[in-house]
């Protein structure tokens, strides 16, 4: 028999009963949209991170207090670190040491909430120099000014804060010379960021910036940096930089040859490759998870095939005495199971293409990110083709069992 006519029979038969084939192909359905779904989000949020990872800029790498992470100890290890001291700032600024270098700014990051009057805001405390800020992100105040190397010298208490930040705090009053608290003590607003949202891993809407030294000494009672914010002459010369930062740190931190960093290097290039490898890996994880879903579907088509040869068998014995061969009954029944998960598996794909574009119009309607709709072209292809594997396999029992009767048998059957 040829394989079009078995298709066509085929085709008539996941046809005729639709209510019994749409029921069987939903559980197919769930699980290819489900797996649409996710690759969806999580290439989106793939382009969100390694866009603001790029939006640190090409000249710009970050330096970090701790090793690199390993297992659990070394995680609460870095969180506590304090190997990045004013010594390392002072020996970075030595040309000697790192000629391409133009500014190091150090960071640090207090929690809490900051508050005026009776308002209350939640904001990202960064201690840090707001100039630099200014300058490299382009995130100048348009009311007031900024701060900088005087403030940080003096110790000031001087804040410029985000625009999100001055409207929940003073509404449409001008912030600007006004006092607002942070952990009891006193900030007085110099300047107000205009509308810039996320640029790189700051929410400059949502930000206060002070003083490094200030946070240090009257707010978090440490010596220490949580990071450094380094920048170059030239993009060209970021590697180079990296590596005189390196021996520059290993020498002020005494470390021996083979000693292990007590500091992490982040360059733009390195973040993207990394970030990128762990969501690839959790998407790739939670889409082999759900997958679990097109299993159990499988099932239920398996036991729809097999109630439907029970109910066929006398069509089974009519078209064997007739002529049809084994291998007719069995390519019939087998392109019957791959037409129902091909089927589910089409429909799950435009289930998952539409949840995944909802989903992405309510993040952007709902959040301050960025965010895109990406359609998971490779995954959609895979999860399709995956429908069509899970058919064969569990269509081949009953496909088998149909193609074995005996057309005597199945001719008396009642």
């Amino acid at each position: 028999m040829k394989y079009t006519y078995a298709l066509e029979l085929a085709f008539r038969g996941v046809t005729g009963k639709p209510s019994r084939t749409f029921l069987t192909l939903l559980g197919i359905a769930i699980g290819v949209a489900a797996v649409i779904l996710i690759a969806s989000l999580g290439n989106s949020t793939k382009v969100l991170i390694l866009g603001e990872i790029q939006g640190l800029g090409a000249d710009i790498f970050v330096v970090q207090a701790g090793r690199e992470v390993e297992g659990p100890n070394d995680f609460t290890e870095t969180l506590l670190s304090d190997s990045i001291k004013e010594r390392d700032l002072d020996a970075l600024a030595r040309s000697a040491n790192a000629p391409h270098i133009t500014t190091v700014s150090p960071v640090v990051i207090v929690t809490g909430s900051v508050s005026y009057g009776n308002e209350t805001a939640s904001p990202d405390i960064i201690g840090g120099d707001a100039s630099f800020f200014g300058r490299v992100y382009d995130a100048v105040p348009t009311k007031g000014v900024s701060f900088g190397e005087e403030e940080i010298k003096q110790r000031a208490f001087v804040a410029v804060i985000g625009a999100k930040v001055a409207e929940e705090l003073f509404g449409n009053n001008d912030p600007v010379g006004e006092k607002i608290t942070i952990k009891d003590q006193k900030f007085r607003v110099v300047g107000v960021v205009p509308k810039k949202g996320q640029v790189g891993f700051v929410n400059f809407d949502e930000a206060i910036f002070i003083p490094y030294s200030t946070a240090q000494t009257y707010l978090l009672g440490i010596n220490h940096f949580f990071e450094l914010i380094v920048q170059v002459d030239d993009p060209a010369n970021l590697a180079r930089t990296t590596r005189d930062v390196e021996a520059t740190l290993r020498d002020t931190h005494r470390l021996e040859t083979g000693d292990t960093n007590d500091f992490k290097i982040r360059t733009p290039e390195a973040l993207m490759k990394q970030i990128g490898t762990i969501l690839d890996v959790l998407t790739i994880f939670l889409s082999g998870v759900v997958a679990i879903a097109l299993v159990v579907g499988g099932i239920g088509i398996m036991n729809m095939m097999l109630v439907s040869v029970t109910e066929r068998t006398r069509e089974i014995g009519l078209r064997k005495a007739v002529g049809a061969t084994d291998s007719d009954i069995l390519s019939q029944f087998l392109f019957e199971a791959v037409l129902l998960t091909f089927f589910g598996g089409a429909v799950g794909i435009m289930v998952g293409d539409v949840l995944a574009y909802v989903s992405s119009v309510a993040i952007r309607s709902f959040s301050t990110l960025n965010w895109s709709f990406t359609f998971p072209y490779q995954a959609a292809l895979g999860a399709l083709l995956f429908s069509v594997v899970i058919g064969l396999v569990f269509g081949i029992y009953p496909a088998k069992k149909a193609s074995k009767k005996s057309p005597m048998e199945a001719l008396r059957y009642e």
